[in-house]
Formats: C-alpha cells, structure tokens, sequence
C-alpha cells in the first residue's frame, strides 16, 4: 500500500504518480529483458508522450522467469493493470513445467514503490470503491501465488522497496539486494496499517520487536542493516542484484524443484503449526518427494558416481 520512499535526486525529473520525483531514464537492472505485454494489457505511455509500453516485461532463460516491473518514472509503483498483469504472471509461472525458478525485480532506480497514490486518489475520489477492495482483491492473491509457488522465487531488489512493494520481496523465498536498496514500512504515515502478508513476513524473517520499529516509527532500513538482521539473504554492488539473483536462479532451476517445492510446503506449514504437526507434515511431504522422478535420479546418479540431471518430475 502507499509509502514514500526518499527522492533519488535525478539530473531530469517528472513527477511521479504518487507526489515522487524520478528520472524519466529508462534503464531495466540487469539487462534488457523481452517484453511480453499479458492479454488485456494496453500499457502505458511512455516519458515525453512516447508510445505505450508493458507494465510488466517477462523474459525466459534455460527454466528461469524474469518479471520486471516496468514503471520506473513512478518507482515501479502499483496500478490496477500493473498488478492484474502480474497476478497473471504469476499463475501462468506456477503452472508451467517449464519454469523452474522466478526472479522478480524492477526497472530503474526502484524496485517497487507500492501502491499508486495518484491512481487510488483519483479512484476515490470519482466515489469508485475499487480501492477498499484491492487487499483482498490484487495483494492477498499476489502474496498467497508467491508463497505457494512450487518453483523457488527470488526478489532481486534493485532499488527502494517499499509498502506493498517490500511485502512482496518479504514473501519471495530469497532476497539478493544492491547496496543502496532500502526497504520502508511507513503506512502509518498515511493512516494505514500493514497489509501484502507483511505482518506474518516480516516477523518471521526479523523478529517481533524489529517488525514492529519498522511499522511503527515508517523509518527506511538500509540493505547493509537488512542483511544484518536477516530481511535479505545476500548484499551485493549496486547494479549487480539482477545478475546474481539469475545466476542463483539458474543454479535452483538445474536442481530438484519438486524437492524444491516439498521444502516450501514443510516450511510454511511449519511457521503457524505446532512440532507434532510439523513432524505429521514433513513425514507427508518427505514420502511424497521419495516417491519422484527427480529423487530415483539422484539415487542413480549417487550409485554411478555422476551429476545428477533432475527433470522437476
């Protein structure tokens, strides 16, 4: 939801469609991905009245997804479109065999800002109630696909992360972030409280005490500190997110992702359950992954004395 991360005081700015100021620049982290507009999709114009352009651009390589947010004069900030493209990103990687591993990240200097301001504003505004709904409507959606993605997910944060924008890098299974990303939690500033799962992430990932400095007090935490206290799981050179979370990706999606999937189920299960349903979970989950493809071949494979060529099966 709305927050207002810091002005990265750019040399030729517009203005932003939540009162920010951004470049008008156009430079996707990491490399130029293919954009592929989703059904339904029109677009946006581009800086400086330019024709329309994806909101999202998705890009395969060898198993590996990329969604890159593609708003980078409003801070890759959240717009009803944006986030129906994205939902339906997110359904189409989790169905298909091919995608092995998912990498979400931004264009330019954020990676997700959160909720549009100025498109909520003007919806209520012209008395349209589709903002009071957009929670249970676009975020809880969003959070639950990422969560129960059976492939592993990775924010690559590239930028200033923010309301709805952090949450959704909180729910990614691992977070590599450059150096000069930060991650704010400032709805209280605007009235707001926590929303995107944030209140059950973040917890989880830092602990009650800093969860609740962090919501409380709306105070940006850098990537060095992130690190520090265990929101992020690798720090790397500003420009570098991208390609290290590709490359760790890469590395995921060679592996076994039904194992991979097995984990995530047993980890979630585990965070809201006590020990003996733990215990009945992993128990559950472990008979099914002896039951794979993929683990017959690392059987195989251990027996051979060769790598393993695991399938996702």
């Amino acid at each position: 939801m709305p927050d207002r991360p810091a002005s990265p005081h750019p040399t030729e700015e517009v203005r932003g469609t939540d009162g920010l100021r951004a470049t008008e620049e156009i430079r996707p982290a990491g490399g130029e991905p293919s954009p592929v507009a989703r059904p339904g999709s029109a677009g946006e114009r581009g800086p400086g009245g330019g024709g329309d352009r994806p909101l999202l651009l998705i890009e395969d390589d060898h198993g590996v997804r990329v969604l890159t947010f593609n708003r980078p004069a409003a801070f890759n900030s959240l717009t009803v479109q944006l986030k129906n493209d994205l939902l339906a990103a997110l359904r189409d990687a989790a169905q298909d065999d091919a995608v092995r591993a998912l990498v979400i990240t931004g264009t330019g200097r954020a990676f997700c800002a959160g909720q549009d301001l100025k498109e909520h504003i003007a919806l209520l505004q012209a008395g349209d109630e589709a903002p009071l709904h957009t929670v249970e409507e676009h975020y809880n959606p969003l959070i639950e696909l990422v969560t129960s993605m059976p492939k592993p997910v990775i924010a690559a944060v590239n930028g200033t992360a923010a309301g709805a924008g952090a949450s959704l890098a909180y729910a990614a299974d691992l977070r590599i972030a450059d150096r000069s990303a930060k991650f704010l939690m400032a709805f209280a500033g605007v009235g707001l409280t926590a929303d995107s799962g944030a209140s059950w992430t973040l917890p989880r990932l830092i602990g009650y005490g800093r969860a609740m400095e962090m919501m409380l007090l709306g105070q940006p935490v850098t990537a060095e500190e992130a690190l520090r206290v265990g929101m992020i799981n690798r720090l790397v050179e500003d420009g570098e997110a991208v390609a290290a979370a590709r490359e760790l990706a890469g590395r995921l999606a060679a592996g076994p992702t039904t194992a991979y999937a097995k984990i995530k189920q047993t980890l979630r299960a585990a965070a809201s359950s006590e020990l003996t349903t733990a215990l009945a979970t992993e128990a559950r989950t472990q008979a099914e992954a002896g039951q794979t493809v993929d683990h017959r071949e690392a059987v195989d494979a251990f027996v051979a004395k060769r790598e393993p060529r695991f399938l996702g099966r």
